[in-house]
């Protein structure tokens, strides 16, 4: 067995990454960008930047979680 295998063998793992993804899904385009522009005072096209990006790196975990068949 791969290191990958052992590591999406357990459960506690394939938990964790699928938690990871749903967060960084939701929660990083709306509470990322309210953080980074409301309370950090960031420039407003780089909250939205940063959001995006947090969202698309969401996508493409749970993507390979279910390429993977870790997830179903």
């Amino acid at each position: 067995m791969t290191e990958t295998q052992t590591l999406f063998s357990s459960k506690f793992w394939r938990t964790l990454l699928t938690l990871v993804s749903v967060i960084l899904i939701f929660a990083g385009p709306t509470y990322g960008i309210y953080v980074l522009a409301v309370i950090l005072k960031v420039n407003l096209a780089v909250s939205f930047a940063t959001g995006f990006i947090l969202f698309a790196v969401g996508m493409m975990l749970l993507w390979y979680l279910l390429k993977n068949k870790v997830i179903e």
